[in-house]
């Protein structure tokens, strides 16, 4: 009923595939992709240490099978590993207890063998240090990392970036504490209007109660150590780790504020909108329900200073940010950009998010005439407009009609299959296996997701060689 057909499921432990993909074959109505998560995966921690391109590429080539994922997703690289034994790490140059290896050597070596499969997408990185203030340099070092890496020759004829940045806003803050934290949205923003290899989503900050999840299970502690409230946590084997508590960001909070004008402050100071998605990390910013309320704010400068001056955020708003000095608003072209155009090359789609001849008829019709409104001053309409789609038209199917569901359609599994390189995969698996036999909780005949698994399945072939 929000008018979207695509969503992406960022961050799939392997081991966990098949539970993922039952979920996703509950939810009907669109299309998703999951993205196995590989950055603090025992295996490749060794191969990085050895500079081992060629059989990491191998590993993902054979992962992305047996999961039925679409791309690589590096969360916390090193720093879940470390969370095994207590710890974490801090910085791209920190290595992994026992490994030998840091995470800017994981990011990067995944890198490479991203582009020698020539993946639709890019690596998609939540970087080190989340939520820490003074964290800017960190996610300044690890976009810097990887610029000089060549996109792979048919990858580039999809996408511009060979790294996308998720939940940019949580990785955009100066200071040493909380206490004289402010923020880095100008610096973050001004190096990649500089630079093409780097994309990003924001994680806009609603101001709603909600949720934080998250494969970053040493930041979950943090919070929870901040927060006081529930926290679980869960190490899954030789993978990954994970988190959750609830979360409570308030306007009257001068933290929770600084996070919400960080966000906005990187939305409008990335100048290519093609740079940029509009998320909230749903769930660990806010729902994503509240997407139309962000897009009033992208669209009003009127409506954001009316929320500064008039109290219904702290001050730390307008003392520790750039935002009451950026009076740039969105037009429709940009907000299409942002929540369509844009997410569908970064992700490498090459049959949805245009309007395009051959494409699929996926298509979202609001009740809203560009030429009657004027979003700057009726931000309030802007939102009511972008709550509910009029229509929604997915692959050519009417599922949302007046604003009512009208056909209920099955979720559809996208997932690549890279091709050219099962003789490298053998090899890799091979030489794995009496590792994985010693130290995984399942044998591995139980490990792989079979085809009845996945919901009726959009299979991208990838010739990888």
């Amino acid at each position: 009923r929000l008018g979207y057909g695509t969503v992406v499921e960022a961050a799939m432990p392997p081991l966990e595939a098949k539970h993922t993909h039952e979920e996703i074959a509950t939810i009907p109505q669109l299309d998703i992709p999951a993205m196995p998560l590989f950055g603090n995966n025992w295996f490749v921690m060794e191969y990085a240490k050895d500079n081992n391109i060629e059989d990491i590429a191998a590993f993902v080539a054979a992962w992305l099978k047996i999961s039925k994922g679409y791309g690589i997703k590096i969360v916390n690289p090193c720093g879940s590993e470390a969370w095994g034994w207590g710890m974490n790490v801090h910085g791209v140059n920190d290595k992994a207890p026992y490994f030998d290896v840091t995470s800017k050597e994981v990011i990067i070596a995944l890198a490479k063998a991203n582009e020698m499969l020539k993946l639709p997408h890019s690596i998609h990185i939540h970087p080190n240090d989340l939520g820490h203030p003074g964290n800017y340099t960190t996610t300044l070092e690890t976009m810097d990392a990887v610029k000089d890496i060549k996109k792979g020759d048919k990858a580039a004829e999809i996408r511009d970036q060979v790294m996308h940045v998720t939940h940019l806003q949580f990785h955009s803050y100066t200071g040493n504490s909380w206490k004289d934290a402010g923020s880095a949205a100008p610096e973050i923003a001004d190096y990649i209007n500089k630079h093409d290899h780097i994309t990003c989503d924001v994680g806009q900050v609603t101001l709603d109660e909600t949720t934080t999840m998250t494969a970053d299970a040493p930041m979950e502690y943090d919070l929870f150590k901040l927060s006081g409230l529930k926290w679980t946590n869960k190490d899954i084997e030789c993978e990954t780790a994970a988190g959750i508590i609830p979360c409570i960001y308030s306007g009257k909070n001068p933290v929770n504020t600084l996070q919400w004008a960080i966000g906005l402050e990187l939305f409008l100071g990335i100048e290519n909108p093609w740079q940029v998605c509009l998320t909230t990390d749903h769930p660990n910013a806010g729902p994503f329900t509240r997407y139309p309320r962000i897009i009033s704010w992208l669209m009003s400068n009127q409506r954001r200073m009316e929320m500064m001056e008039n109290g219904e955020v702290h001050k730390w708003a307008q003392r520790r940010t750039t935002l009451p000095t950026l009076d740039r608003e969105y037009d429709f072209y940009e907000i299409a950009t942002i929540t369509r155009a844009a997410p569908a090359r970064i992700y490498g789609f090459t049959d949805r998010g245009a309007l395009t001849p051959g494409y699929r008829a996926d298509i979202a019709v609001y009740d809203i005439n560009p030429n009657e409104i004027d979003p700057s001053r009726q931000a309030a309409e802007i939102e009511k407009g972008f709550n509910v789609a009029e229509y929604t038209i997915k692959d050519g199917q009417i599922l949302v009609k007046d604003k009512e569901i009208v056909k209920v359609k099955e979720s559809q599994n996208i997932w690549v299959n890279v091709k050219g390189w099962e003789q490298n995969e053998q090899k890799v698996i091979n030489n794995i296996m009496p590792f994985f036999t010693q130290y995984y909780s399942v044998k591995w005949e139980n490990y792989p997701v079979h085809d009845h698994y996945v919901s009726n399945p959009i299979r991208v072939d990838v010739d990888g060689k």
